[in-house]
């Protein structure tokens, strides 16, 4: 366990406050500019609303955990840091106390830990480790006697009934570390570390649950030869009743995919509306009759729901919906918070302004976080009684939005007539630009939203279009989508994302001779198969820990791919390595190497357990023999991704070099 050597001095908070000013149009902004840890994120009010949390980057880049005293004179101090990590994510156990993980953004792949837990007061007194960050100790033997939980633990939910205490999740994993077996809920003092558990006894193995403010196990979901069950008690002595059952990895096609227990004590349901699109939208549930209410209490077209609830909690009383569309918003239900929105988006137009009221709803202040797609986060107190906004700080005070590109969401009909959602990234000046299309990975999961973003705005900055598809198979815009994209790698996933190249082409966006495709994972496997399917269409690529045959997902023992995904998942949503051996073989670059001839830029991760290297130096091989454009780099500490900010950085001007050199002006 890298050690964790020293818990940060108390001292006076003296940076990040807003400041504005204008800089010089020239030159470029560096690349690391775009990649550095925030100055300042994530501020959160205590319960009452006395008190905000907040990260601050310390001057070696360190995330720690400031406290600012709401009440004017605001003093501020660091409660929590350490020499060797970064504060993670912050949550208030209750209004003195907060618990909180950590990471390490200053380190590779190959040397993290795991987040741990602590907990700490508001002025930094009674500060305790919970939960240990060392894996290596669930299999050592030690006599020394200490109440700080093995790293398979983590952190579920915080209370409300009155503690300071937390609810815990153990993981029961089996297979190096990548086969969930089981999950058990615990419940957790946070000033003596004492944990017992929620509950004795259960219908299944547990793989998920969900307990309510006062600390009762409510629901639990179980998985079972590919097949997940939801079950629901009414109280701590009730039988356990199933509600809901479906495919593992179709959750799409269940009336029930989610569940929140709010405040309020009711309970609220993801559920699918029925449409043509197939979304979800939040509705009011009773999972003692099975049923749903008739009408969503927040839906919106064209997306599934993504969100949460807020509460006054003094009153226990649903306030509003947070909700993402093409952006996040809220969804007030009570007219006061209504008011309240209203007059903080007339003081600052043109942004997305995320309100958070305390949740005793006795506060007069408000934190606000406002962005743009321009505009990356800046956050803001509200004084409800003076209707008055004062600055905090903002989160990446190098960044001027005068000098960020316009980023947009729109959708366009694919060959087939599919609507595809996609965001597109517009640099300075007038179009035909060189481009490039940029593709998520996963694929099932959502790619991008209407906010600032790093890798966009770097590529805009130096002069490119960026079109970033939602193709087939992506989740986030309604089960039609997602499943119009199954065992679809290779193919019709692939046309969308070429259509979404040829559709700014047509535009006159997107310069149809410097046209570039780019990914990492899934987005790494779309860009080799973009350059051998469509090679008129893209004139170069660059790959990053690229999937590049999908059987060498089901082959090599030594990744971290799960078995219940190997078994249920990989052969229904991408392909059956016996049933669809043709079709694996046709789509997979690394035996279609030799149709590959444009200039390639690769990178791999030397600690990628996701997608191991072999999946890269076997491609590397085969396509020696035909393609001597290959441009190749091994980052031999880092693992599915590059977290280490310098490498990042040498990985992102390696790309700027090359788009450069591939995608010249026309006079050139």
């Amino acid at each position: 366990m890298a050690s964790v050597r020293a818990w940060a001095g108390v001292w006076a908070l003296c940076a990040a406050w807003l400041t504005v000013g204008a800089q010089a149009a020239e030159p470029p902004l560096p690349a690391a500019d775009f990649f550095r840890v925030e100055q300042m994120s994530r501020p959160v009010l205590s319960p009452s609303g006395k008190h905000l949390a907040v990260h601050v980057a310390a001057a070696g880049g360190r995330r720690r955990l400031a406290v600012i005293s709401v009440e004017p004179p605001r003093q501020a101090k660091i409660v929590a840091g350490f020499e060797d990590a970064d504060v993670g994510r912050v949550q208030w156990a209750s209004d003195q106390r907060l618990v909180f993980d950590i990471d390490d953004h200053q380190a590779a792949w190959g040397e993290r830990h795991a987040p741990g837990l602590f907990a700490v007061d508001h002025d930094g007194g009674n500060p305790r480790a919970l939960i240990m960050r060392d894996w290596n100790s669930l299999s050592e033997h030690t006599t020394i006697v200490s109440r700080e939980l093995r790293a398979n633990h983590g952190l579920l939910r915080v209370l409300r009934d009155g503690s300071s205490d937390v609810v815990v999740q153990r993981f029961d994993i089996a297979n190096n570390h990548t086969d969930l077996q089981n999950v058990t809920p615990l419940r957790l003092n946070t000033q003596n570390g004492r944990a017992e558990p929620l509950v004795l006894r259960t219908p299944r193995a547990g793989r998920r649950w969900w307990v309510d403010a006062q600390g009762q196990a409510r629901a639990m979901a179980s998985v079972t030869d590919g097949k997940t069950e939801t079950f629901w008690r009414a109280g701590p002595d009730a039988d356990w009743q199933l509600i809901d059952e479906h495919r593992t990895f179709d959750a799409k096609a269940s009336s029930l995919l989610d569940l929140e227990i709010g405040l309020d004590g009711e309970v609220y349901a993801e559920s699918g509306r029925g449409d043509a699109d197939g979304t979800t939208a939040l509705y009011r549930y009773d999972p003692a009759k099975r049923q749903r209410a008739a009408q969503p209490l927040v839906s919106i077209d064209g997306f599934d729901f993504d969100g949460h609830l807020v509460f006054d909690g003094r009153g226990r009383r649903l306030i509003g919906v947070r909700y993402t569309s093409d952006a996040p918003g809220t969804a007030w239900l009570d007219d006061g918070m209504k008011a309240v929105q209203a007059r903080i988006d007339k003081q600052l137009p043109g942004l997305v302004n995320l309100v958070d009221p305390a949740e005793c709803g006795c506060s007069r202040w408000m934190v606000v976080t406002s962005f743009s797609d321009r505009q990356p986060e800046v956050y803001w107190l509200y004084d409800r009684e003076t209707d008055k906004l004062e600055p905090v700080g903002q989160s990446r005070p190098q960044i001027d939005p005068r000098r960020m590109a316009e980023r947009d969401f729109v959708r366009f009909a694919a060959r087939d007539g599919l609507s595809i959602p996609l965001h597109v990234t517009r640099p300075a000046g007038k179009g035909p630009w060189p481009t490039v299309v940029l593709v998520h990975g996963g694929p099932h999961v959502r790619g991008g939203h209407w906010s600032w973003d790093g890798d966009a705005q770097f590529l805009a900055s130096r002069g490119y279009l960026v079109l970033e598809p939602e193709f087939r198979g992506s989740t986030g815009y309604g089960g039609r989508l997602f499943r119009a994209g199954w065992k679809q790698w290779g193919l019709k996933s692939q046309d969308d994302i070429a259509d979404a190249a040829r559709w700014a082409i047509g535009r006159g966006e997107a310069d149809p001779q410097r046209l570039c495709i780019a990914g990492a994972s899934y987005g790494g496997y779309a860009t080799l198969m973009g350059l051998i399917r469509d090679p008129d269409l893209y004139r170069c690529g660059v790959a990053w820990v690229a999937v590049t045959d999908i059987n060498l997902m089901f082959d090599i023992p030594y990744s971290d791919l799960s078995a219940l995904w190997q078994q249920y998942g990989m052969p229904n949503l991408v392909g059956d390595p016996v049933k669809d051996a043709a079709q694996l073989a046709a789509t997979s670059p690394l035996q279609q190497a030799a149709r590959l001839k444009q200039p390639l830029l690769m990178a791999i991760g030397g600690q990628d357990l996701r997608v191991p290297p072999v999946h890269g130096t076997r491609f590397r091989s085969a396509l020696a023999k035909t393609n001597p454009q290959l441009q190749w780099v091994d980052y031999p500490d880092e693992g599915h991704g590059f977290l280490k900010l310098e490498n990042r950085v040498d990985f992102m001007q390696r790309v700027e070099r090359f788009l450069a050199q591939q995608l010249p002006p026309p006079d050139r």
